[in-house]
């Protein structure tokens, strides 16, 4: 791993095996991964170098994401598959515009979550937990959520970079709708998703050497996983056309290969 030993490895961790969390470390050149994550994402770069230009998107839309539902009221945000800590993490941006705003980090990856422990430690208003996130009963009943989040008042639920990790049979469109049903009125689900490109299928297949698999859907089919809930403006659009802090050239936008929305739990 890079800069670290291998004993600090977390036990039940296989090292030999790459992991999209810990590639997603890498591309955002972060030091969390070990040499067969840093392997396979350096060839799925080879094959389709815009792939750091998506996680950098995505990490980006997520800050935005952050900053506009702040704006709208919102200081309780339950991040799922959060992934490694790196800057400009959610309690960084929401603090900043909110001192009490209070956040839980939830990942099922154990270096994911062995590294936010570390490292969020002292962090106020801050807690992790390993969950399976095909499991909300689990999520919204454990200690770390029902002890830090008040679920009777709006929450925002963070999918970034995730639902395109769950295949159709394990029904990621009733997976959203169950977190949001388990929220109070006024609450918000963001969410981030890969396209199709032109180079989908090599990228999948080496995917399946990962311990995840890859499911790009197209605008329509991410859509209906949002479908009976209300998206705020623009709707549905590319990354990079979500709240841009900058103008986004078209081709600029469309080489994220990802789509984002924020929808309403009303």
């Amino acid at each position: 791993m890079s800069g670290q030993g291998s004993d600090w490895t977390p036990d039940g961790v296989d090292d030999s095996r790459p992991n999209a969390a810990r590639m997603y470390d890498y591309f955002l050149g972060g030091a969390h991964n070990f040499e067969p994550d840093r392997q396979l994402a350096d060839t799925l770069l080879s094959i389709a170098p815009e792939i750091r230009d998506i996680a950098r998107a995505n990490r980006a839309f997520l800050q935005r994401a952050v900053r506009w539902l702040a704006a709208a009221g919102i200081d309780q945000f339950l991040d799922l598959g959060s992934g490694i800590p790196t800057a400009g993490n959610v309690h960084e941006i929401a603090q900043r515009l909110d001192p009490n705003s209070r956040v839980v980090y939830v990942d099922t990856e154990p270096v994911a979550v062995s590294h936010s422990k570390l490292l969020l430690a002292d962090a106020p208003h801050v807690a992790v937990l390993q969950a399976d996130l095909l499991d909300p009963a689990a999520v919204f009943t454990s200690p770390e959520v029902t002890g830090l989040l008040d679920l009777d008042r709006p929450i925002a639920i963070l999918l970034v970079s995730v639902l395109h990790f769950f295949g159709d049979e394990q029904r990621p469109g009733a997976l959203v709708a169950d977190y949001l049903a388990r929220t109070a009125p006024g609450s918000y689900l963001a969410i981030s998703h890969v396209t199709p490109n032109e180079h989908s299928e090599q990228v999948r297949t080496l995917y399946q050497h990962t311990t995840d698999r890859l499911y790009p859907r197209s605008k329509a089919e991410i859509a209906a996983l949002l479908d009976g809930f209300p998206l705020v403006p623009p709707g549905l659009v590319r990354l990079g056309d979500w709240h841009p802090d900058t103008i986004v050239a078209g081709a600029e936008a469309d080489r994220a290969a990802s789509y984002a929305a924020i929808a309403e739990r009303r």
